[in-house]
């Protein structure tokens, strides 16, 4: 009896033992994800599930805990390839950069980008990437007003790739100042050197996001523009004061527009004044034109007298007669960026499923169907800060375009890491 009391503690612990380990073999303690660290709510990070981004695609309604994580992780993990790879080749193929010409038709036929780096320097790194081709040349124009990591981001990327660099002169792009528009023009001059061979120079800024392949891209401009540049007009009774607004669709002409009340002078050698978009596709002769004749000299010193000059600036060019790939009668012609503007609600769109910014929506994932349904080849504008999910699904829906188009052999690091297929 005596042995058997003196036993009952080391039995007590040894049941104890035992129930222990039961429940932690029936329950183990889950596998660390693939990649990437976990969110506040401890769920799993690194990509977005392919069945979310599918199901947005189609329409369908996420559920709100799978739409909500990894809004910090998934940037953070861009960032991270820029400052751990240890060298350029790293740097390449941790963010699954696409090295090689797709095809012989893109590799023939080389675009040049102009790019405004924003403040959020992820959203740069994924634009950057999505455009991104090694016959193509980027000038990259480090605004005053992004942010340290953005611009040291953009560095990094130049230093790594021969073809993307930063704009010689340095201009604080404000939407409201002649800057922005010396940025554009300081980039062309850039792009101007001859060992730069482009077809076609696109204008984007860092809240853009493509919505075309480089293909498609390519495809757009030999069909519509055919060596004609594209400058979109805006409406009769604008000025030079508003916001690019697409026409109403009785609007057949573009019509004169007044001089800013702070231009003390009319515009030089008798110039009619068009208003239209900041954004453009210009051809290289185009280009070297604005870069060399005394007219678009004057008409940029004009300017500076104008409020948002990049507005009438490229398409009051367009519209001379002998400037090279003119339109001188196009209206708001050229699907080059696609926008939601609040006033055109009900009529062009359905309405913003994010919010509105000075009128134009910041897309939120209830608008990804109506983003890839436009014929644009661009799309703005987006912003990782309020929703993340939507340019990731945007840009991985892109990739699968753009390698599902590709005549060469495809490398594995061209691939996003897929959790399931997309149906």
């Amino acid at each position: 009896m005596s042995q058997l009391r003196a036993s009952r503690p080391g039995l007590g612990v040894c049941v104890v033992i035992c129930i222990f380990l039961f429940l932690y073999l029936r329950n183990p303690v889950p596998e660390d994800p693939e990649e990437g660290p976990t969110s506040a709510g401890g769920l799993e990070c690194g990509f977005y599930p392919d069945e979310l981004c599918s199901a947005l695609f189609e329409g369908k309604p996420a559920a709100p805990q799978l739409a909500k994580f990894c809004k910090i992780s998934h940037q953070s993990q861009i960032l991270a390839h820029l400052h751990t790879s240890g060298n350029c080749s790293g740097i390449s193929q941790g963010l699954r950069f696409i090295t090689k010409p797709l095809s012989a038709e893109e590799g023939n036929f080389p675009l040049a980008y102009i790019i405004t780096v924003p403040k959020e320097p992820a959203s740069f790194v994924q634009l950057l990437r999505a455009v991104y081709a090694p016959q193509n040349a980027y000038c990259i124009h480090a605004d005053r007003e992004a942010s340290e990591q953005a611009r040291a981001a953009a560095q990094t990327l130049a230093g790594c790739f021969e073809n993307i660099f930063i704009s010689s002169e340095r201009e604080k792009a404000t939407s409201a100042a002649v800057t922005r528009l010396e940025a554009d023009i300081n980039c062309m001059e850039d792009l101007a050197h001859p060992k730069f061979q482009w077809n076609y120079v696109i204008k984007l800024c860092g809240q853009d996001f493509p919505i075309k392949t480089n293909r498609e891209v390519i495809h757009y401009l030999r069909s519509r523009a055919r060596d004609k540049n594209i400058t979109p007009v805006k409406a009769p009774k604008a000025t030079s004061t508003t916001r690019p607004r697409r026409p109403d669709s009785s609007a057949e002409e573009p019509t004169h527009v007044s001089p800013n009340r702070r231009a003390h002078a009319e515009p030089p050698h008798n110039i009619t004044v068009y208003s239209g978009s900041a954004y453009f596709a210009l051809t290289r002769k185009f280009v070297e034109f604005v870069l060399t004749d005394i007219r678009a000299k004057d008409l940029l010193q004009w300017s500076k007298a104008v409020e948002r000059p990049e507005q009438h600036y490229w398409a009051t060019l367009n519209r001379l007669p002998d400037a090279p790939g003119a339109t001188p009668h196009a209206a708001w012609e050229g699907h080059i960026c696609a926008i939601k503007w609040r006033n055109e609600e009900g009529r062009a769109h359905n309405g913003c499923k994010g919010h509105y910014v000075q009128d134009a929506c910041v897309y939120g994932p209830g608008d990804l169907p109506w983003i890839i349904r436009s014929p644009s080849l661009f799309a703005h504008k987006f912003e990782s800060s309020a929703d993340p999910l939507v340019v990731t699904c945007l840009e991985r829906w892109h990739r699968r375009q753009v390698l599902e188009q590709a005549e060469v052999p495809l490398e594995p690091q061209w691939h996003f890491q897929e959790e399931r297929p997309f149906p």
